[in-house]
């Protein structure tokens, strides 16, 4: 496996040991419908949280959450309505969250979880 996939799964890793920690129950990681793909699927009380988590080995070449773009909000977007359509959880909140992971050297890293992103 390449090694920015190698960091994209610690990153996943990381974020879900994260939601875990703050009380989320996680309900699924990496769900696909067709090309589109949710990293995380979590909730919290009344509140279903469709989670993009992005990690950088380095700020050098911009911060992580920069890289949830128009474009990828419209995908997870269209993915979340997927999962809905099928899903029988009827949440009475949806939110739309971005977790950052930067991380400093190879055991140091910040996290920046953005609620309702988008």
């Amino acid at each position: 496996m390449a090694s920015h996939h190698e960091l994209g799964k610690k990153g996943e890793q990381i974020a879900q040991s994260y939601l875990l920690e703050k009380d989320y129950q996680v309900l699924y990681t990496n769900w696909k419908y067709g090309r589109k793909e949710i990293d995380i699927i979590a909730s919290k009380e009344d509140c279903l949280l469709f989670v993009e988590v992005k990690t950088r080995s380095s700020s050098q070449f911009g911060w992580p959450e920069e890289a949830v773009h128009y474009r990828k909000q419209e995908l997870l977007q269209a993915a979340a309505d997927a999962f809905l359509e099928y899903s029988p959880l009827q949440p009475d909140i949806i939110r739309f969250d971005v977790i950052a992971i930067t991380f400093n050297s190879p055991d140091t890293y910040e996290i920046l979880h953005i609620e309702d992103a988008f």
